[in-house]
């Protein structure tokens, strides 16, 4: 009898760590694609959260930021709009430093923001530190094309080409500075966040900019919704980055948020604004579990 308790004890630990390593949609990490990485910013990260003022005032509510960006180059000297995906200081976000530009063939027109890949430089002895540590980065800004230089030499992140310009301190870590560029592998992963879903509101009384930020999992986000105490659920329209927006008056209201990431996994955050929200603050919610 107690034979058969502990093979059946076995048999549901099995299975529940089976079910665990199979929670629908994660990204597990799957085969190394190859790069090419740089850097930018100081060393401290300072100027990786910046885009030109002049890019956001050509059109305050921005539609379609991939036609603007690629005429414009990021300014570490501007003042700061929070970057192509628009978390602001990342710091206080909770990204820090672990955060990279990704040129046009990954950043998929604001799509992959807050996405995560790990990334280990490959095949250059001369540049790459020995035994190719890997480091775990977030989606967080664009690297635009520069159509003035060739491909190879220069142009980094013109298109086709698949490039991530890293935050000085990542990119520290896994080459030389002397470098200036390296071959890297680099795959999809998981991301790991630390607290819930943050859920920030701007805008005004008839238009809701919703910042949604610190998404485990996926990472990104492919769909967004909203609901008030006296409303159903509104889907939210991708404005520019992770920024979402709805017309609904909403003041007044507690409200909800339900986002689904790439993974196809949704989670609801019920109720976690209160009634007398104000513009400008940040709600947690639910975050994925990974």
């Amino acid at each position: 009898m107690a034979v058969g308790i502990v093979v059946c004890f076995a048999s549901l630990i099995s299975l529940l760590s089976v079910v665990q390593a199979r929670i629908p949609g994660v990204y597990s990490g799957g085969a190394w694609k190859g790069a090419h990485a740089t850097f930018y910013g100081g060393s401290d990260a300072s100027g990786t959260m910046k885009i030109s003022n002049e890019l956001f005032l050509a059109n305050n509510f921005v539609r379609d930021l991939k036609s603007l960006f690629e005429d414009t180059w990021l300014n570490p000297h501007e003042d700061s709009m929070g970057g192509a995906c628009g978390y602001g200081n990342l710091y206080s976000q909770g990204y820090g430093v672990n955060t990279a530009a990704l040129s046009t063939a990954l950043f998929n027109n604001g799509l992959s923001c807050g996405a995560c890949f790990e990334i280990k430089c490959a095949n250059d002895p001369q540049w790459c530190h020995s035994g190719s540590p890997s480091i775990l980065i977030t989606a967080t800004n664009f690297c635009p094309p520069n159509y003035a230089l060739p491909s190879d030499n220069g142009g980094w992140c013109n298109p086709p080409r698949p490039h991530f310009d890293l935050a000085m301190p990542m990119f520290l870590k896994i080459a030389e500075y002397r470098a200036g560029i390296v071959p890297v592998a680099f795959r999809r992963v998981s991301c790991r966040k630390q607290g819930g879903i943050r859920f920030t509101i701007n805008g005004f009384r008839y238009f809701n900019l919703v910042l949604i930020s610190n998404v485990a999992g996926a990472g990104d986000v492919v769909r967004a919704s909203v609901k008030g105490t006296r409303t159903g659920w509104m889907s939210l329209s991708r404005n520019w980055g992770q920024n979402w927006q709805s017309n609904a008056v909403l003041v007044g209201q507690s409200l909800s948020f339900r986002v689904t990431g790439s993974d196809r996994r949704t989670s609801t955050s019920w109720n976690v604004a209160p009634a007398n929200w104000q513009f400008g603050q940040t709600f947690s919610g639910k975050n994925f579990r990974v």
